[in-house]
């Protein structure tokens, strides 16, 4: 949409084709349907922030900056309010708002939009396009390919832009799930639901941290999600897909040391001194999670607490700071918040996203190969893409 507004400047014909009924039914369910469309930081925060080519990014984001953005959404009569983490959502908590004032945006600047059509094919013959639809055939000076990734295929994202892409020759860096939720070897069907705030999250490979990120995470039937597990899930897509054996390591209690950690658990243990070990955990761990760690800690359930070594409080402390899982796989690709991979950033011009094998040709957001964590980075890298590629087409005409 924004893409196509930009382009309709100095009075461009330009026809924005849909394949499904309405607009922006993707973004219609991000932030859980309240859209978080951005983030409200400077270019060089914004920019380390971004996972994949960022350095690719630093045109797009200087241009088109989150400020830029916001300002451009309130204009169209949309309020918007800044959250925690510097996120940004509409005040009326409503994702539909920001796809209403993008698609007034397009109607202002008179871009046809024409839906229910899906694009079949494009050609290239001398310099014009042939783009092929359901519908009939498109003659076009230039083509923007703003069609997604492959997450969350029944919005559409299904990777079309992808055959597009490498039909005009482009090499595909092939597409993985990122900010999606991680699989375990270990069962943990019995900790299912179970929420966690304010513990330390880390990927380890063998002895060496791959990532780490500290806040909420949630256990699912088969592993782990919740906001640091989706970031951690953009920062070891590529490690999984090496084949690399990655250890997901939990800190239940990372405000204190190993030692301060001890000497709270042996003051729990002298008010219980004389209960069962299952029964003296309570005000150190939620309810849900103590089978489990007493399973992990090797000490019977109904020892009781005046039979505990110093030694085996040791290694329940330990545990509490290391409680240690198998990673198997990030969840599937079609349940992902975005896709990592798509069109090399080699041949796209990092100033205008015109392709450099095919002129005219332009790429904007998820079908590029760059992803960011979660916060409104990824939308904003899409605006900000689409951007680049709307002015470059309008300045040429």
């Amino acid at each position: 949409m924004l893409a196509s507004a930009i382009s309709a400047e100095n009075g461009n014909e330009v026809i924005l084709l849909e394949k499904n009924e309405k607009l922006g039914k993707k973004l219609y369910i991000t932030g859980k349907g309240r859209c978080n469309v951005t983030n409200d930081c400077a270019p060089k925060d914004f920019l380390e922030n971004v996972i994949t080519n960022p350095k690719f990014l630093m045109s797009a984001i200087h241009t088109f900056p989150p400020e830029s953005l916001m300002s451009l959404i309130e204009g169209e009569g949309v309020p918007l309010t800044v959250e925690r983490g510097n996120r940004v959502f509409p005040s009326s908590n409503k994702s539909s708002d920001i796809i209403r004032a993008l698609q007034q945006f397009c109607v202002k600047k008179g871009v046809k939009i024409q839906l229910k059509t899906s694009v079949l094919d494009i050609f290239k013959v001398e310099n014009v396009f042939s783009v092929k639809t359901d519908k009939g055939v498109l003659i076009a000076d230039k083509v923007i390919i703003a069609t997604g990734g492959v997450s969350y295929p029944l919005t559409g994202s299904t990777g079309d832009g992808y055959a597009f892409a490498k039909k005009f020759g482009h090499s595909i860096i092939p597409p993985k799930p990122s900010l999606c939720p991680i699989i375990f070897r270990d069962n943990v069907k019995d900790l299912e639901g179970l929420s966690l705030k304010n513990v330390s999250a880390a990927v380890m490979s063998a002895d060496k941290l791959i990532a780490s990120d500290f806040g909420e995470m949630l256990f699912t039937a088969s592993g782990v999600s919740g906001p640091i597990v989706l970031t951690l899930s953009a920062l070891i897509n590529k490690q999984i897909s090496s084949g690399n054996k990655l250890k997901f390591v939990i800190d239940l209690k990372p405000a204190l040391t190993l030692e301060q950690l001890d000497n709270r658990i042996l003051s729990d243990f002298n008010i219980n001194i004389n209960r069962e070990f299952k029964n003296s955990l309570s005000e150190l761990l939620p309810r849900k999670i103590i089978p489990y760690v007493i399973k992990e800690s090797g000490i019977l359930s109904d020892t009781k607490i005046n039979q505990i070594t110093a030694e085996k409080r040791k290694n329940l402390a330990n545990l509490l700071k290391n409680l240690t899982f198998s990673v198997s796989s990030l969840d599937k690709i079609d349940v992902a918040v975005v896709t990592s991979g798509g069109v090399n950033v080699k041949e796209i011009n990092p100033k205008t996203m015109e392709s450099k094998l095919v002129s005219g040709l332009y790429f904007t957001g998820e079908v590029i190969d760059v992803d960011a964590k979660t916060g409104g980075f990824n939308l904003q890298i899409a605006f900000s893409t689409a951007y680049l590629a709307g002015r470059a087409i309008a300045e040429d005409f």
